[in-house]
């Protein structure tokens, strides 16, 4: 794929790096000549300009681009990129940096963005994530806010603790995705049990977290098992 990334700070270069060791076509695109450092990431293209004007972008060849992914540390900025190249150029996929949680509710389709990624969230969750026992962490909001990635480590009272995998239960719009165990991702076996200590990984709707998290905790409601085995 082709991928252009607007701001070429540490977040910027980091992403341009990952994305070429995977096999991606990256352009960097800085306004700033004294953050042009072409050395640090000396396989992808550089281009000195404006991302929030429509010149430099036909400059760019964004129309050509399959996502472009605006990572500067100015939130307006991000966001008239992300506009622009939704709504101009065509981009398949735009990607949003959110740098202040307040702006993160303008970081939608109204904007031109595909996927928000809020940094100051993400390491909440992530902090929650390793420190939290019994408790559901939302680790990342999908598109549009339908679906949720959440995680949980059992407890030793979680009530799922010692059951079969494929006898419990899920609120509908539920599923378990992996289960991480010594450190080790598995895919769930439903013959298989959970165990203390398991790190549980769904996705689910907004609305099914609640349910999920009682079904889940010392302090939820009583297991209820499938009707089929």
């Amino acid at each position: 794929m082709r991928i252009a990334i607007v701001g070429a700070g540490n977040v910027g270069r980091s992403i341009a790096r990952e994305l070429l060791d995977h096999g991606h076509e990256v352009l960097l695109i800085e306004k700033d000549s004294k953050a042009m450092k072409y050395d640090s990431v000396p396989d992808a293209e550089w281009l000195l300009a404006d991302a929030c004007e429509l010149d430099s972008l036909e400059r760019a060849n964004l129309d050509q681009c399959d996502v472009s992914i605006a990572a500067t540390g100015d939130d307006k900025v991000n966001l008239v990129h992300s506009l622009l190249a939704k709504t101009e150029f065509g981009v398949p996929r735009t990607v949003g940096r959110v740098n202040h949680p307040g702006n993160e509710w303008m970081f939608d389709d109204v904007w031109g963005v595909d996927v928000s990624v809020s940094t100051p969230r993400m390491m909440a969750a992530l902090v929650e994530e390793a420190v939290t026992v019994g408790n559901l962490v939302r680790l990342f909001r999908f598109k549009d806010g339908q679906t949720n990635l959440v995680e949980m480590t059992l407890a030793a009272d979680s009530p799922v603790v010692g059951m079969r995998i494929g006898a419990v239960a899920l609120p509908a719009d539920s599923a378990l995705v992996a289960l991480i165990r010594d450190g080790r991702a598995f895919r769930p076996d439903p013959e298989g049990s959970f165990e203390a200590g398991d790190e549980v990984i769904f996705v689910t709707a907004p609305a099914d977290e609640q349910d999920l998290a009682q079904l889940l905790s010392r302090d939820g409601a009583e297991v209820r098992a499938r009707t089929t085995p």
